[in-house]
């Protein structure tokens, strides 16, 4: 009769008690998967295209097809990224993702809302203007890539002359300075998807498959 005064305990209490602390530590310590290379990638995809109209290389009446892609890809996927990025706490890819997936996202509205607004006979400047602010930004963001790695240095050293060129040849009106200005964007896509791959790559067999060269050891 006495036994029936003491309270019967869950043998399976402190199980749940162990779980429910061990879900709070991960929920606590979350950390996302690397977000870089899905930067990246949709960064080369999205260049790539573009790049191939710039360079004359394909008919410039397909060009709408960018858009799509500056969208979703280069645009919204880029900016998730980044956003990832500030999550892990690096400072230099949420900065890089995040300001050229708006970017992409710039160059689909400009392309699409905007540009018919600009007077034909300041077209010209005003994209180059546009052009070259992004280059001056893309420049001091290839003096911090100095401190990642040589992949990555390379993708923001490229770029610079890119935007550079394009807005040069824009304001300008010089053609062959357009062109070389997709070829080196096609440049800049080929060292983003490296980058991107080898990211990838590493992660998932857990070594070295790619070398990326860190710059900051």
């Amino acid at each position: 009769m006495e036994s029936a005064g003491i309270p019967r305990r869950d043998p399976t209490a402190g199980e749940r008690e162990r779980a429910a602390e061990a879900a709070e530590v991960v929920r606590a310590g979350w950390t996302p998967a690397d977000p870089g290379p899905l930067g990246l990638g949709a960064f080369a995809l999205t260049t790539f295209v573009l790049s191939m109209f710039n360079a004359d290389l394909v008919s410039k009446t397909g060009e709408p097809v960018v858009l799509g892609l500056a969208l979703a890809y280069g645009g919204l996927a880029q900016l998730l990224a980044g956003m990832w990025e500030f999550r892990t706490g690096n400072t230099f890819g949420a900065v890089a993702f995040s300001s050229f997936g708006a970017f992409w996202l710039s160059f689909w509205a400009l392309v699409t809302f905007f540009a018919p607004q600009i007077p034909e006979a300041h077209a010209g400047d005003a994209i180059g203007l546009y052009l070259i602010a992004w280059g001056i930004f893309t420049a001091y963001m290839f003096v911090a890539s100095l401190r990642t790695t040589a992949a990555v240095a390379l993708v923001f050293g490229l770029l610079t002359v890119t935007f550079f060129l394009l807005g040069i040849g824009d304001s300008g009106a010089h053609e062959n300075i357009t062109k070389a200005g997709g070829w080196f964007g096609l440049a800049t896509a080929a060292a983003a998807w490296y980058a991107s791959f080898a990211g990838v790559a590493n992660s998932t067999f857990g070594r070295t498959v790619l070398p990326v060269r860190p710059l900051n050891e």
